[in-house]
């Protein structure tokens, strides 16, 4: 046995060199959303929000990671300054879940986790973009209690509660201690559909297509005032964005030491 032990560590120096760069961590943070709702406000956080990740660091500059995030997003008309939006009385919360593969590059030749080999610098900004898949599902409160709005299909389209989307961002590194780095990002992500919130197009005609449900006329069509089939309801922008703002705490693997004999 100890044999085997001394020929798998002579012949795997470079699986070993491998794993030190290998990091993962925890977030925690904020959640928030621009769309129909909130079209001009990219610094509205509005719920917290949690997540994971797992890292590889190819170099001090280039990294590769895949992370989960948790949180909530919400938007209320009654709650904005525009006469428009107040008047047609709209709003939503939802869950929402990413799942994303993220590549990061750092500004400065950083050292993750005092790793032999990699940069020399405890602290540096960095960017990152990549590709994603996000879930979400919006409610609003109906009559005292809380109501889907996808199955009602409020605007007569029956849009899919998941969708691609492209998340991009920037943040600042610091390693800590030894293998111990903390990390604050803001991000945003622009997501291929534009019913977060459930507000896209125009209000549907009810008399031509039948309501999904029976209060789907009322969900769908809230204003103070007048509107009818055919009038504006969103602002006709093709994507809506959500965006988080984390601190990590992660932990980079330091390499096996092969045993003393």
């Amino acid at each position: 046995m100890r044999r085997l032990i001394l020929i798998i560590c002579f012949f795997t120096p470079a699986f070993f060199a491998q794993s030190q760069t290998w990091e993962v961590g925890v977030s925690a943070g904020a959640s928030g959303y621009m769309g129909d709702i909130n079209p001009v406000k990219p610094y509205k956080f509005t719920d917290p929000a949690f997540g994971g990740q797992v890292k590889r660091n190819f170099n001090g500059h280039w990294s590769a990671k895949v992370g989960f995030l948790q949180g909530r997003i919400q938007g209320d008309d009654a709650k904005s300054s525009n006469a428009y939006q107040i008047d047609r009385n709209l709003h939503f919360r939802s869950a929402i879940s990413e799942l994303s593969l993220q590549v990061e590059f750092n500004l400065f030749n950083y050292l993750p986790g005092g790793l032999p080999g990699f940069g020399s610098r405890r602290f540096s900004p960095f960017i990152f973009t990549g590709a994603g898949a996000v879930a979400f599902n919006p409610v609003a409160d109906y009559n005292g209690s809380e109501t889907e709005l996808h199955p009602l299909q409020t605007e007569a389209v029956d849009y899919k509660k998941n969708a691609i989307s492209v998340p991009y961002g920037a943040g600042v590194k610091y390693n800590l201690k030894g293998n111990w780095n903390i990390i604050g990002e803001i991000g945003y992500r622009t997501a291929f559909t534009d019913y977060l919130d459930d507000i896209s197009g125009r209000y549907p005609d009810f008399t031509i297509t039948p309501p999904a449900s029976p209060i789907s006329p009322a969900l769908s069509n809230r204003s103070l005032s007048p509107s009818t089939a055919g009038d504006q309801r969103g602002d006709f922008r093709p994507r809506d964005t959500y965006m988080f703002t984390a601190i990590s705490l992660t932990y980079t693997f330091v390499s096996i030491k092969c045993p003393t004999f």
